[in-house]
Formats: C-alpha cells, sequence, structure tokens
C-alpha cells in the first residue's frame, strides 16, 4: 500500500539546511516526492511511499533540522501519483502553493 501526504511547513524553515536534510532522510526511508521553499519563508513538501515511511517523513517535517524552529506543520492526504526518487525542487514563485490560505 502506497500513500501520499503533502505538507507545509512555517517557521524558521528556510537556510537551515531544511530541504537538504528532508532528501537524505526521504531516501533513506525510501521515500519519494519532492520539497521545495516558498517565496514566504515557508517550506513545502510531499511525500510519497509506505504508510509507516511517509508518517515518520511527517513527524520529522513538524519538527525539522535542528537549526529550524518549525511552528506549524499541516498536511493533506492526496493521491499517489506512483513518483520514483525524492527530489529538491527550484523555489516556488509567489502564489504558486495550493495548500496557503
Amino acid at each position: 500500500m502506497t500513500v501520499r501526504q503533502h505538507v507545509h511547513v512555517r517557521g524558521r524553515v528556510q537556510g537551515v539546511f531544511y530541504r537538504d536534510t528532508c532528501r537524505r532522510l526521504a531516501e533513506e526511508r525510501g521515500v519519494a516526492g519532492w520539497v521545495r521553499n516558498l517565496y514566504n519563508g515557508d517550506v513545502e513538501a510531499v511525500f510519497e511511499g509506505h504508510p509507516d515511511d511517509v508518517a515518520g517523513m511527517v513527524r520529522w517535517a513538524a519538527e525539522g533540522p535542528p537549526a529550524a524552529q518549525v511552528v506549524r506543520c499541516t498536511g493533506v492526504a492526496e493521491e499517489p501519483e506512483g513518483r520514483a526518487g525524492f527530489r529538491v525542487l527550484p523555489d516556488a514563485p509567489p502564489g504558486d502553493d495550493p495548500l496557503d490560505g
């Protein structure tokens, strides 16, 4: 069984190796998806894989790496897309965050 979570992380999450740490941990767990910075200083990520592994990534996202200060982490379940691999995407332009609002 494969699940997918789309998360939005708010706080001090840019400039603290959030995306690189997220990518490394996702690869270690065999979780597919992506992570990117948002224009407003937040981070957005998609995790897809085994339910336990995805849940672990969502828990990690709510904490972040040691230098991060996460104040809010929200997520929504989505239909899996069958992704393979985990990527750090380019920064999102203003207005390109489906979970903002």
